[in-house]
């Protein structure tokens, strides 16, 4: 039993890791914005439309790279996401047109990213503990990712300030390159298939002709839509407002400060109370927060404390909305549903990281993008009510023998 905790925690330690330094850095893509767009002479929309499509390639290949990973073991998908990660952070440095600004921030270290965070590496860390120890494991993991976010921040802005931006990724891209080494630490063995279960194709026909299914997609797809353009375009929002770059970095690594109480708290209510009744609630909240933010006048202690509530808000939605799918269908296909239900939000996190320059471009404010926002939280609060908590018929009938 030692042995078996020894080698857990020594996997536990090597995923928090990779995720610390994989979504930590990723988070600070916002603070490189307005240092390129003024070198290049670029309107907000090509910045916007590049880290756009990352979050689209991310969510187009995750189902891919989790099922390799399921099927190889997950530390060469680590392996192979690193490098391609890492070469992103190089080529954006050397970037000097839309064109390989989009495939270096866009499509490599869109690729890198579905290799190298959530759902290949809670996969590992769900096969290397307990299941009684499972949710903690998996949430210490989770948690390092936020605290990645709240210690790279200020370190990026940093950089930016001493080296440039350009020189700052590829010191970035250096940073990022630790990920292949730390892939030694998680070595998994692929998950067996029993014949006797669901298959592939019968769990896309049951979760398809489910409504829920679908409610909690389209409510996944605004929490991607607020989280990136608010990412990627709250620090120069600030800076149009007249505060110093410091306050939008601040907020930033405060929003990730707080995700990491705000994703514990919702997956503790979670075990307690109805998901998709805390899910509307939770998008209730982001439309106060966010119209309470851009309605009264604004300061630096106003946008701390909008980093503040945002950040308890922030990916509290994903415990919520994968322990829902899980209990309506089931842990055997969670993670290519949950790749299916994260799909939708990445495409939102397209729009709004793309709409956010796009708008601005074309008004000169991120006014309406805003309102969008405030929209979109209460059309997800609407979506996710009607979802009702109840196993489909199949694990129904199981339960009872049938």
């Amino acid at each position: 039993m030692t042995a078996v905790w020894r080698k857990s925690g020594w996997v536990l330690l090597g995923a928090s890791l990779i995720l610390a330094l994989s979504l930590g850095i990723r988070h600070g893509f916002g603070l490189f914005l307005p240092p390129m767009s003024i070198e290049f002479g670029w309107g907000r929309e090509v910045f916007a439309f590049a880290i756009a499509l990352q979050n689209l390639i991310w969510g187009l290949t995750q189902p891919f790279t989790g099922a390799l990973a399921d099927r190889f073991g997950a530390q060469r998908t680590v392996i192979v996401g690193g490098i391609l990660y890492a070469l992103g952070l190089v080529c954006m440095g050397l970037a000097d047109s839309p064109w390989t600004l989009s495939l270096s921030a866009g499509l490599l270290i869109g690729i890198g990213l579905s290799g190298t965070s959530f759902s290949v590496i809670l996969g590992v860390v769900g096969r290397a503990v307990p299941a009684e120890k499972r949710s903690m494991a998996m949430g210490i993991a989770a948690a390092a990712g936020s605290l990645g976010q709240f210690a790279m921040l200020p370190g990026t802005l940093g950089l930016i300030s001493w080296l440039g931006w350009s020189v700052a990724l590829l010191a970035l891209g250096l940073l990022v390159a630790l990920i292949v080494p730390l892939a030694a630490m998680i070595k998994d063995s692929p998950s067996p298939v029993l014949a006797h279960e669901q298959s592939l194709g019968e769990a896309l026909r049951e979760a398809c002709a489910h409504s829920g299914f679908w409610l909690l997609a389209l409510g996944f797809f605004v929490c991607g839509f607020q989280v990136v353009f608010i990412g990627v375009h709250l620090p120069a929002y600030l800076v149009d407002q007249h505060l110093p770059a410091l306050v939008g970095t601040t907020v930033l690594a405060l929003i990730g400060l707080f995700n990491v109480f705000g994703t514990y708290t919702a997956g503790w209510l979670g075990g307690r109370m109805s998901k998709p009744r805390l899910l509307t609630g939770l998008y209730l909240a982001r439309a106060v927060v966010i119209a309470a933010f851009i309605l009264t006048p604004l300061s630096t202690w106003s946008a701390y404390a909008f980093g503040i509530a945002m950040g308890l808000l922030w990916l509290a939605t994903v415990p919520l909305t994968n322990g829902t799918v899980a209990t309506l269908f089931g842990v055997r296909n969670l993670s290519m549903l949950g790749g299916i239900v994260f799909l939708f939000h990445q495409i939102g996190a397209f729009l709004g990281g793309w709409l956010g320059g796009y708008l601005y471009d074309r008004t000169g404010s991120y006014d309406l993008v805003w309102q969008i926002a405030i929209l979109l939280s209460l059309l997800a609060a609407a979506l996710n009510w009607p979802v009702r908590e109840q196993p489909v018929a199949r694990l129904r009938n199981l339960e009872a023998g049938v």
